[in-house]
């Protein structure tokens, strides 16, 4: 061995000592070496075409979709042909028949009582200040109503022009609006020693920031949702026109109803005094007040809202057509404003009654609420009238969430003709499971409509407040009538505003029933609107892609 690998191995071992042998070295207290095994022969461990399981489970699979989307010819194909029924039928047909027997025994009333009207005008008197009548609503109150339905009509008019050319600022101002009117309104009222109502408005106006506040985040994504409703609106269809007349027609039976209520007090409302020359020959009876009026609003409810969802339902149909085949070969479909009315106003006529007598009886529940809790606050019982205004609140939210679940059914049904409770079923099944309930979670629109007829609403109410303080008619020297007259005048605001606003929404919320029903549509089709969504929305991605 060299010198330098004897310096190596020598490296760590005293000088002088004794060198190991490393041939037959051994560990001290090491274990005894093993028995000797037998050689067997080794098993193959790695099985052919073992796959290793994987971890991550996928996520399950969505139910299957059905294939809406139509084959129809390259050109000159009809709305009937492009969302074609293939065994159409009247649905629902029970819930039609049963809104036509409301309505006609609505008719029978109303003629009943307006010939009375008529007949003793004299003692009502022709004016706001020349009535005799001391005991129950008379003509002072039918020109009140007449005043609600200008300023009703004049003030959903400004509001939809208001959606139509300034959208974002529209959803700014709607919640800016009603937050300010809440607040102004309690505190006149606590300045009137109504204070009852001025701490439920109060309420109201904090509730309303604290909505505003939560909301800011969204307004861009909502805000991009209405221009695209409202472009499509500008270039598709007669959705304007839809709107102006269902408009018009939802005043007209406004009217009518506020006539039809006038005269059931005064050809039935008994007087101590015996002066009613309605009553000389018997049959009035406080009772027959209470049956008639509440059975009138409720036809009243019934009516309008059918009027509202036959409006929707149509401009849902010239939506979806946009949707769907607006970049088709053909082009849209001809004549799909009709079609979408024909087929609401026939074979789905019975859906959209069924769906609109659910949310007539719900309104009709918060209008009791809404009479109640003004009753309580004329009397100044805070704790009632509080009490009321939160039972109120919890009636609203399932309105808007049965409106909601509504809306989205009556789309499915403005296009495929289904029954409703099918239709409501699988267009709230299709939406989950492509994530759009998200996104319509997310959308303020709804509750930027819903606060933009309250405050229309709300305006008509204290119109009538100021209208009786000021004329002081004699039948309500004591404010027994002011909680029922301002209840009716907000129900005509509200109703009013509702129906003229209903094309704004019936936009947005048909996009996104579509999407749900062929994302790849929006993708294909209208890549601009998805991209944008994308920006603003990034979570559409999964919605889309699920």
């Amino acid at each position: 061995m060299s010198g330098q690998a004897a310096s190596y191995y020598n490296e760590g071992f005293p000088q002088g000592q004794p060198q190991p042998n490393y041939g037959n070295y051994q560990q001290p207290n090491a274990p005894p070496a093993p028995y000797p095994q037998p050689n067997y022969p080794q098993p193959n461990y790695q099985q052919p075409n073992y796959q290793q399981p994987t971890y991550q489970q996928p996520p399950p699979e969505p139910k299957p979709v059905p294939q809406y989307y139509q084959n129809v010819p390259e050109s000159g194909y009809s709305f009937d042909q492009a969302f074609k029924i293939e065994k159409p039928k009247w649905n629902d047909l029970w819930a039609g028949l049963l809104l036509i027997a409301v309505f006609l025994g609505y008719v029978a009333v109303s003629g009943l009582t307006i010939h009375k009207y008529a007949t003793d005008k004299g003692f009502n008197g022709g004016g706001i200040y020349d009535s005799a009548n001391d005991f129950s609503l008379d003509t002072n109150t039918l020109v009140l109503f007449v005043f609600v339905l200008v300023v009703a009509l004049v003030l959903s008019f400004l509001y939809f022009m208001g959606a139509r050319h300034f959208t974002k600022t529209f959803i700014w101002a709607t919640c800016i609006l009603n937050i300010v009117f809440a607040l102004a309104t309690g505190i006149y009222y606590i300045a009137r020693k109504q204070y009852g109502g001025g701490i439920v408005f109060l309420l109201f106006g904090i509730f309303a920031i604290i909505c505003f506040i939560s909301w800011i985040p969204r307004i861009p994504f909502t805000a991009f949702m209405l221009q695209t409703a409202m472009d499509v609106a500008r270039g598709y269809g007669h959705i304007f026109l839809v709107s102006a007349i269902g408009g018009i027609v939802t005043v007209a039976f406004a009217a009518w109803f506020s006539v039809t209520m006038v005269s059931i007090y005064v050809a039935y409302e008994p007087d101590s005094s015996g002066t009613n020359p309605s009553c000389a020959n018997g049959g009035c009876s406080r009772a027959k007040v209470i049956g008639l009026v509440v059975y009138v609003t409720f036809a009243m409810y019934w009516v309008s809202e059918w009027i509202k969802n036959t409006v929707h339902t149509t401009v849902a149909g010239v939506y979806g057509s946009w949707y769907f085949f607006s970049k088709s070969a053909g082009g849209m479909p001809k004549g799909s404003t009709r079609g979408a009315f024909r087929r609401a106003t026939t074979y789905s006529f019975g859906s959209i009654s069924f769906g609109s007598l659910i949310i007539a009886f719900i309104n009709m529940l918060r209008q009791a609420c809404s009479v109640a809790q003004r009753h309580e606050a004329a009397e100044g019982n805070l704790v009632g009238s509080i009490f009321i205004w939160i039972l109120g609140c919890f009636i609203s939210l399932l309105d808007w969430l049965v409106t909601l679940f509504n809306r989205y059914a009556f789309c499915h049904i403005a296009l495929y003709g289904k029954a409703y409770i099918p239709a409501a079923k699988d267009t709230w099944a299709m939406m989950r499971d492509r994530g759009i309930d998200a996104l319509v979670q997310d959308c303020l629109m709804g509750p930027v409509l819903t606060m933009g007829s309250t405050f229309v609403a709300y305006v008509c109410a204290l119109l009538s407040y100021l209208y009786l303080q000021f004329t002081n008619p004699a039948y309500n020297r004591d404010g027994n009538f002011t909680a029922v007259i301002m209840a009716f005048a907000f129900l005509i605001g509200l109703q009013v505003c509702q129906i003229f606003m209903t094309p704004i929404g019936s936009g947005v919320e048909t996009i996104f029933v579509a999407m749900a029903w062929d994302p790849q549509v929006m993708i294909n089709d209208h890549p601009d609107i998805y991209y944008k969504l994308v920006q603003l929305y990034p979570k559409v991605q999964q919605a889309v892609h699920a």
